[in-house]
């Protein structure tokens, strides 16, 4: 693998599990280390632990048979369904495409920040996770739709990753959507909650 190299807009590598580059207001290229930063590390660690640990307990919950069925007929319905994005989300990850799901989330959770410092510091982290060339976990987007994010990454703005959210949903949807209700995954949920509802 590459080692990545310091630059404006890429950030040095992450490995799944480490602290995050130590980075101030000033330098986004990862090579400084003032206390200010340590704080935001810690904070950013802390907000990403609470969301995935939000994501994972879904795993605790029993989707109802008609709301499994209900996934088949809308893909719109399955991601409105925490239940819903961890059963892809499993899926995904048999599939090495996990962090499409991933990205759409963070994605969302940008949207609903309205504090431009979390803004800004949310928005290099989605970039430095999800779009940078470097990132192990890239998902797929266009030239024309890069090239923008890389316009706004000078100015970031909680709406920022809206066309390249679009554009990964669309992707989920037409292409991993239709193999998800064909799996083993889905298969087996959905005949378990038949069994449930028969045996009560």
């Amino acid at each position: 693998m590459r080692k990545r190299q310091a630059t404006h807009i890429e950030g040095p590598p992450q490995a799944p599990g480490q602290p995050r580059p130590n980075t101030c207001c000033l330098c986004w290229c990862g090579c400084c280390k003032c206390l200010w930063n340590e704080d935001r590390m810690e904070r950013s660690e802390r907000q990403t632990c609470t969301k995935m640990d939000s994501i994972e307990a879904a795993d605790e919950q029993h989707p109802s048979l008609e709301e499994v069925v209900s996934w088949a007929r809308s893909f719109e319905m399955m991601m409105r369904s925490l239940e819903g994005r961890e059963i892809f989300r499993e899926f995904l990850r048999s599939e090495y495409s996990e962090e499409n799901l991933l990205f759409w989330l963070a994605c969302e959770e940008l949207k609903k920040e309205t504090n431009p410092t979390v803004v800004e510091e949310k928005a290099r982290i989605i970039y430095e996770d999800y779009v940078s060339i470097l990132s192990p976990k890239e998902v797929s987007l266009d030239s024309r739709v890069r090239e923008g994010i890389n316009q706004s990454l000078a100015e970031p703005s909680n709406l920022m990753y809206e066309e390249a959210q679009l554009q990964i949903y669309t992707l989920m949807h037409r292409d991993s959507f239709p193999r998800f209700l064909n799996s083993s995954v889905y298969r087996d949920l959905l005949a378990s909650r038949r069994r449930t509802c028969l045996d009560t």
